[in-house]
């Protein structure tokens, strides 16, 4: 069985995990870079009318995979628009996939993502795991976007997620059992 590892970041903490989470599952990483540099007026546009910027890798390429771990943000309580190619590929090439995000800015549960991928990829995933970085941040204070979205994985943290990440993909994606911290 062969897993790829997709992965979209606009600060580099969604790749940093996905790499991680791919070489503990022995998987291939694909970064999926857009044409263009994304910024917070671009990616509110992409929200607003659905838009999916052009990337370098193309869906087609998830077509030699088993099963696929796909991991992005959320912007506005939905997946990054990045990815949108992918879930409809995956929806008309129907494949095993989970999702796993770690989100900056929103501050609050995605209660309408599981809908969102579900009806972007034609089914829910088999695992899925939302991640917020309001909770690795000190608990004195409410967290702004601001905090959230200027931080970036420290070693200990990147490590700590991945195995929630592991230990939420094992199993249900058929990957191998692996001891926290491989």
């Amino acid at each position: 069985m062969k897993t790829a590892v997709v992965s979209y970041s606009f600060t580099g903490n969604n790749d940093a995990l996905a790499s991680g989470v791919a070489q503990a599952l022995s998987a291939e990483h694909i970064r999926i870079i857009t044409n263009k540099t994304l910024n917070y007026g671009s990616i509110a546009l992409d929200m607003i009318f659905n838009r999916a910027p052009r990337s370098t890798t193309a869906p087609e390429m998830l077509s030699g995979y088993d099963r696929v771990l796909l991991m992005a943000p959320v912007w506005m309580g939905q997946v990054a628009s990045p990815l949108r190619p992918y879930l409809k590929h995956l929806k008309l090439h129907p494949c095993k996939y989970a999702f796993a995000c770690l989100s900056g800015g929103g501050l609050n549960p995605n209660p309408k993502l599981i809908d969102d991928l579900e009806k972007r990829a034609g089914t829910k995933p088999s695992a899925f795991l939302d991640l917020h970085i309001a909770d690795l941040l000190q608990q004195d204070h409410q967290p702004t976007a601001q905090e959230t979205g200027a931080y970036r994985l420290n070693d200990e943290d990147k490590q700590k997620l991945i195995d929630q990440i592991l230990g939420a993909v094992q199993g249900v994606m058929g990957a191998p059992q692996l001891q926290p911290g491989q």
